[in-house]
């Protein structure tokens, strides 16, 4: 093993636990780090064929992990967490030892690990070999791994945008929507975004390439916020928020436009879910709208790569990051994501490598 990570040595393994479901908004409070477990770098020596140690370098902070929080969470891709077990999601390792053919000592991968320092991985399905080195491996928590897939899965593939279409995004300088709206410009679309803060709107505008963007907390009319970016009307909207937000798009729809129900996190936190009143317009303007669950297009992800590479070697995407520093800042951090404190991707710094 490199990196000082020899095998058989006993190494304190820092961990975050699910302690508690949660009603309403997640806090800190249910969340607990714990400094003082230890783990031996070395696969077990019964049962561990095709399982995979790894060293946990980042982890990914998504919206999706409030919903497996609740006490009646429905599993998906991920089980629901139990109470008194490391939380999971996606993140970026590296492979110390392992007993699958397919990964090797040395080898990074991207997928579902434990909110840990070191993982025994034994669904490893649910794991990828990273296959470009060359770019930062943070991005594998968000423009190439997750975050990334999801946007292209939900624009290109579900939207089969236009050139000169007009498209909207809601949190669009969240970790999905920053990605979906340049790859909107450089198919030629009309992009308009909305975001929390004056400083993100100004992020949409400047460094994200968005025609135009507002602050959704400054506007006293939704819908007359976008009837003034889209006169026109909106040909396809990238669905993050829900709730009034949702509302005010379907009375802005255009013809036979298109929705991609990629989140909703506007109500993830909700005791009482807010109701949608215009939905009737689904009918009258020939709307299509879909969710999906990116995990079953994961056929799709070498097409998303071939798509993406070029654009980030030729400097033609930008993407925003924002780090929080060490495990014991990881509730903070997913919490941070339901207040809109992040800028950008919120990933947690393990290991720097």
């Amino acid at each position: 093993m490199a990196f000082g990570d020899e095998k058989g040595v006993v190494k304190r393994n820092k961990k975050v636990l699910f302690k508690k479901y949660v009603n309403g908004f997640v806090q800190e409070s249910d969340m607990e780090v714990v400094t003082d477990e230890t783990i031996i770098l070395e696969l077990p020596h019964e049962g561990s064929k095709d399982t995979v140690l790894v060293k946990n370098l980042f982890l990914s902070c998504d919206p999706f992990m409030r919903a497996l929080m609740s006490k009646m969470s429905e599993s998906h891709y991920i089980e629901a967490f139990v109470p008194g077990n490391v939380i999971k999601g996606f993140g970026v390792s590296r492979v110390l030892e392992s007993g699958h053919p397919d990964f090797k000592e040395g080898e990074y991968v991207w997928g579902i690990t434990g909110w840990e320092e070191y993982s025994l991985i034994t669904d490893t399905e649910k794991i990828f070999k990273i296959p470009f080195t060359d770019v930062p491996l943070s991005y594998y928590t968000g423009l190439l791994g997750l975050a990334g897939f999801t946007a292209y899965v939900g624009f290109n593939e579900i939207c089969a945008p236009k050139k000169g279409e007009y498209v909207f995004i809601s949190a669009a300088s969240g970790a999905v929507g920053q990605l979906v709206g340049q790859l909107a410009k450089l198919m030629g679309c009309y992009v308009v975004g909305t975001a929390g803060s004056d400083e993100k709107v100004e992020l949409l505008k400047t460094k994200f390439g968005f025609d135009d963007a507002f602050n959704y907390k400054k506007e006293k009319s939704l819908r007359a916020a976008l009837r003034r970016c889209f006169p026109k009307g909106i040909d396809i909207y990238f669905e993050n928020v829900g709730g009034a937000m949702l509302d005010a798009v379907l009375l802005n729809m255009r013809d036979k436009g298109r929705i991609s129900a990629c989140g909703m996190i506007s109500q993830y936190n909700l005791e009482k879910l807010e109701g949608v009143h215009f939905l009737v317009r689904v009918i009258t303007k020939q709307l299509t709208m879909k969710g999906f669950n990116v995990a079953d297009y994961f056929d799709l992800y070498p097409k998303f790569l071939e798509l993406i590479m070029p654009y980030i070697k030729n400097g033609e995407i930008t993407y925003l990051e924002d780090k929080a520093e060490g495990i014991e800042n990881a509730p903070a951090a997913l919490v941070g994501l339901f207040t809109g404190k992040n800028i950008g991707k919120q990933l947690i710094v393990l290991a720097e490598e």
